[in-house]
């Protein structure tokens, strides 16, 4: 069921939050030794949280928009009471006692929460693995990564663990892991969901955002999780309001610029673009106009590197200092990037990102939608520490085979990505398509017109065919 099937039941009582929950846990019983997505539980404030819920619902009093819902976690977010390890040796015992913003406000809004999900350490990188839990795998093939940083969220999500699952992205977090597990992963516009930080009260580059598997699920969370904070400094337009009701689809009219290397020859694996090119005509189809357009990237890969290795340094660099051999290489590398960076290269990073916006306002005077590959790669090896190369082309670092998210997140657009398709070996690829500042609302309109005419999140997981079958 999906998360507004599964809340609507609940409200009408044709269904217990304590029956959701017990269906949610059968499922991680039935599946989770496989793909290692849910890494920690507490089943018995669960089932008092269930109980509670469906106390609220006897009574007959308003209830929250997730009313009763079960949800785990991404471990990258503090649930108070709850161990809560950001994928880290140094943190494998945390339990803090209070909840990060984005759980406060999914439990106001009724989740019943039952656990954390699996995420890389400190969510550095786009593939679940660390040294406290191990290798989060792909449901749809549990050999290959289930993507990274909230790789956990997706595979539970895909898994059928539960509908519905927040996650967070810097650098495809929320998109890469959609891609390569078949669901949609949503990166709202700046300060839609307040992200706060203690080391940087005006960090941009970060947000938390939503995954489901269904477009009218991630606009149910929305209507939960958005609206402004006193946190942060700097409100944004939209409330959980505006996300309110269901979503109908409609892309007529709508002009998409499409790109398959971002026009600045970022390499993808041809298999990926062959799936996608293949699925342009459901755009055209649904009466939209493609043409091959891009905004000017040239500079993104500096704005985002750089913003990156600040926000890095300045959250992480005390926690490498102290426990340098704690921690993975990665991390160490990127804390290091941020506080090798001079004055000049703030500034040169500061003039590069207004360009960019020139450069984003204007391709928006001629276009609706920017779409693109959601991940340069289909679903890897999972023993990998990420792939070696894309399309031919060698990594240099970590993050090189995650441009295709890197460079949008360096624009601070809105961005979703969604399933697009399947290879002929029945693994899955992601859309990405990005709107103007605030647009957000009609950008899950245009992904409810493409989801509704291909339904990609209906082909099941091997992961399940394989139990059904026996």
């Amino acid at each position: 069921m999906s998360a507004v099937e599964l809340t609507e039941g609940i409200r009408k009582r044709t269904l217990s939050s304590r029956e959701a929950l017990e269906s949610h846990y059968r499922r991680i019983d039935d599946v989770n030794a496989s793909i290692n997505a849910v890494v920690t539980q507490d089943r018995k404030a669960a089932y008092a949280a269930a109980a509670n819920a469906d106390r609220m619902s006897v009574a007959g009093g308003p209830l929250g928009p997730l009313h009763g819902l079960p949800m785990t976690h991404k471990d990258t977010h503090n649930v108070r009471g709850l161990r809560s390890t950001q994928g880290s040796p140094v943190f494998k015992d945390f339990v803090p006692e209070q909840d990060d913003l984005i759980i406060e406000r999914l439990r106001a809004a009724g989740v019943v929460a039952t656990g954390k999900t699996n995420v890389p350490e400190f969510g550095a990188g786009s593939h679940t693995f660390n040294e406290v839990f191990g290798t989060t795998t792909n449901p749809y093939d549990t050999s290959l990564s289930a993507g990274g940083s909230s790789g956990g969220v997706a595979a539970a999500i895909a898994a059928r663990i539960q509908p519905l699952g927040e996650g967070s992205d810097m650098g495809g977090s929320l998109r890469i892991p959609a891609s390569f597990c078949n669901v949609v992963g949503f990166r709202p516009s700046y300060g839609v969901i307040p992200m706060p930080s203690a080391a940087n009260a005006w960090a941009w580059l970060g947000r938390t955002g939503p995954m489901a598997r269904e477009i009218d699920d991630i606009a149910l969370f929305m209507s939960a999780a958005a609206g402004p904070s006193p946190l942060v400094r700097t409100p944004s337009v939209l409330s959980g309001a505006d996300f309110a009701g269901p979503v109908v689809g409609d892309l007529r009219g709508v002009r998409i610029g499409w790109s398959p290397d971002f026009g600045i020859g970022i390499p993808v694996e041809p298999a990926v673009l062959q799936v996608l090119e293949r699925q342009l005509r459901v755009f055209e189809e649904a009466g939209a106009i493609v043409e091959q357009a891009s905004p000017d990237f040239s500079e993104a890969d500096l704005v985002f590197q750089r913003a990156r290795a600040t926000d890095f340094a300045a959250g992480l660099g005390d926690l490498v200092r102290e426990h340098r051999g704690l921690v993975k290489p990665e991390v160490i590398w990127n804390v290091e990037l941020g506080w090798s960076l001079s004055a000049q290269d703030l500034i040169d990073a500061a003039a590069a990102r207004t360009r960019l916006e020139a450069s984003v306002r204007g391709f928006f005077s001629d276009y609706d939608v920017f779409l693109s590959p959601a991940a340069q790669v289909l679903p890897f090896d999972a023993t990998l520490r990420y792939p070696g190369s894309v399309a031919g082309v060698a990594s240099e670092t970590y993050l090189d085979w995650m441009r295709s998210a890197c460079v949008l997140s360096a624009t601070g657009l809105p961005v979703l990505a969604m399933p697009a398709g399947f290879t002929g070996e029945g693994l899955p690829v992601g859309f990405q398509l990005a709107v103007n500042h605030y647009r957000d609302v009609e950008l899950l309109r245009y992904a409810k017109g493409f989801e509704d005419r291909t339904r990609c999140v209906d082909v099941l997981p091997a992961l399940l065919t394989t139990s059904i079958t026996g």
